[in-house]
């Protein structure tokens, strides 16, 4: 009669037992749970230097900062950009990286790189996506403005130390995974104990079966069957339920009882494999074919290098930035007729040409000003993957004063010049812009064939020849559209000339500029080809005495309005040309185009 209140001892110990392991697992889940985040500062004794870097190893650690703590002594900047172009923009200056984490998660790792000891201030700077001004301490929340890998660049005005005290805290990943196994197990020994006492319930009166022999009450026939002998009954042992009447007690404490023990054990071992084999799965990462670094993850090759993905120069917000400044110095420049507003923003032809207009203008009320530049409505844009240096992109605009759409042609020389109009030219009517692939596209070497029925190269050398002579060998191979006048205007024009000046030679030539040309992809694997051409119209009088009378544009610029030694004019041409891809039978098509007077001069 012992056997109750060892099980009322072992339910009340399985009760106990279980309570103290919910509680630890409850207690690892709240009040012993490691806090939310982690805090990393940089240590102090950095030399100062004039720039410092956040490098995108750190941006991406643990999913990214929370928030970022910067102090500084009086006003700074923290910039927004590309690793590659911080990188370039910093160029020789001296300054610290902020490369990592160390392995306990509270400390930044810092790398301090000799240089130059001043550099520009980078506000203002289009390199940036986004920059935020401070003054003394800055809380500041990092977004990646789009996909892919960046970079924070911190200085003041690039004379005084960039901020060096810089804490950034992150989202703790420290874990604890026997919680919920604890709770599961706790739970199951609460259960268990509380059921102990009413085991006997369901066994009590239950004693072994006295009919027939033990073992299952197999017959002699069934021995036969088995094979062997039968052990006699004082040779069997007693085991479990198989005990003799007078240990029912001990028969029914043992059997039932320790098949719920061994059933209980079963499912505690299953629930806590399972919960601890997720758990690492959860804090392991399994194996792949990809390799994770701190900057993003790669694709490993069949040679084990992964490609790079093509990003583009510029984000949609960085060019709109752009474009409104582009069109602010020009409607400046343009309203007060004055060429210095427009060097901050407008450089290369554009400013050779509409610097001469004003000039013109100024002494001809008749002469027709440039195209207005207007940046209200962006139609479209070519973005270069080309991250070297100089780099060209194309917004296709239309505002007030554009009767049609406008390509502008904007270059950015180096890392530390912003991106100036290098040119504008009027999409030819009934002429629609070739469409560009998302996400950027690739810039390819003026001279490269590749795909391609001509090489930009090539294109803009047809250009010229079709524009010199009325029975180019090019007539069929660049055409313009049914309403687009360029091409027929200019041949008009140099024929009328001809036939008029009866009194004069004149002599026509259209020089592609190399430097100024540029060739992108198009989504249907041609290529748009932007550029300049040098049109020289010479004029030289037929014989010694005769007068040749000068253009009242050209009169300005030469200072005179006669000559008798003869005249040289010089319009830049800002065109754009389509190139189909390799295959096709459509001929090339001269996209925009324009000229303006530049130069004139007596010989």
């Amino acid at each position: 009669m012992i056997g109750i209140p060892v099980r009322l001892k072992t339910a009340v110990s399985l009760v106990l037992l279980g309570l103290l392991t919910l509680l630890a697992g409850i207690g690892q889940l709240t009040f012993w749970a490691p806090a939310e985040t982690v805090t990393a500062s940089a240590p102090g004794g950095s030399k100062a230097a004039p720039l410092t870097v956040i490098t995108q190893d750190v941006l991406t650690h643990q999913g990214g900062p929370r928030q970022i703590n910067i102090k500084g002594d009086g006003k700074f900047v923290v910039a927004v950009g590309r690793p590659d172009d911080v990188d370039a923009w910093v160029g020789k200056t001296a300054h610290n990286s902020i490369t990592g984490v160390s392995a306990d998660g509270k400390s930044l790792q810092v790398a301090g790189t000799d240089g130059e000891a001043t550099a520009p201030s980078p506000a203002g700077s289009d390199m940036w996506v986004q920059t935020e001004n401070a003054n003394g301490q800055l809380d500041y929340t990092f977004t990646p403005p789009a996909s892919g890998n960046w970079s924070l660049l911190l200085a003041s005005d690039g004379t005084k130390p960039a901020p060096s005290s810089v804490s950034i805290t992150y989202a703790n990943d420290a874990t604890m995974p026997w919680a919920v196994p604890l709770i599961v197990i706790g739970a199951i020994l609460i259960v268990a104990g509380a059921a102990l006492p009413f085991v006997s319930k369901f066994t009590r009166g239950r004693g072994p079966r006295r009919s027939g022999p033990r073992g299952g009450g197999s017959t002699g026939a069934d021995r036969d069957s088995i094979g062997g002998d039968t052990p006699k009954d004082s040779e069997k042992p007693l085991i479990g339920g198989d005990a003799s009447a007078g240990d029912t007690n001990k028969g029914t404490a043992g059997g039932p009882a320790l098949r719920i023990s061994l059933i209980a054990a079963a499912v505690v071992t299953a629930l806590v494999g399972g919960t601890a084999a997720g758990a690492q799965a959860a804090g392991t990462p399994s194996p792949s074919g990809s390799a994770t670094t701190g900057s993003g993850s790669a694709t490993a090759s069949p040679a084990g290098v992964a490609a790079a993905p093509a990003v583009p120069v510029l984000v949609d917000a960085q060019l709109k930035r752009i474009l409104d400044q582009v069109a602010g110095a020009v409607t400046a420049g343009d309203a007060a007729r004055d060429a210095s507003k427009l060097a901050p923003r407008v450089d290369g032809t554009e400013l050779q040409v509409r610097t001469q207009n004003y000039k013109i203008r100024s002494q001809v009320a008749t002469h027709e000003a440039r195209m207005p530049v207007r940046s209200s409505k962006l139609l479209g844009s070519v973005i270069s993957t080309q991250r070297t240096w100089p780099r060209t992109v194309i917004a296709l605009t239309q505002g007030d004063g554009n009767v049609v759409p406008q390509v502008l042609t904007l270059v950015q020389a180096s890392p530390r010049e912003n991106y100036k109009l290098q040119s504008t030219s009027p999409l030819q009517p009934g002429t629609s812009f070739p469409a560009i692939p998302l996400g950027g596209t690739a810039q390819l070497a003026a001279g490269d064939k590749t795909g391609l029925q001509y090489s930009g190269t090539e294109a803009m050398a047809a250009l010229g020849d079709r524009l010199t002579k009325a029975d180019s060998a090019f007539k069929d191979k660049l055409v313009e559209g049914t309403n687009s006048p360029y091409i027929a205007d200019v041949l008009d024009y140099q024929a009328s000339t001809v036939k008029s000046g009866t009194n004069g030679d004149f002599t026509f030539t259209h020089t592609p500029s190399p430097a100024d040309t540029a060739v992108f992809r198009t989504s249907d694997g041609g290529a748009v080809v932007v550029g300049k051409l040098d049109f020289n119209f010479t004029s030289k009088p037929k014989a010694d005495g005769d007068t040749l009378t000068v253009d009242k544009a050209a009169a300005v610029l030469a200072g005179g309005d006669s000559t008798k030694v003869g005249l040289v004019q010089t319009f830049s041409e800002s065109v754009a040309i389509y190139i189909p891809p390799a295959g096709s039978t459509a001929p090339m098509k001269l996209v925009a185009a324009v000229r303006g007077l530049v130069g004139a001069s007596f010989q």
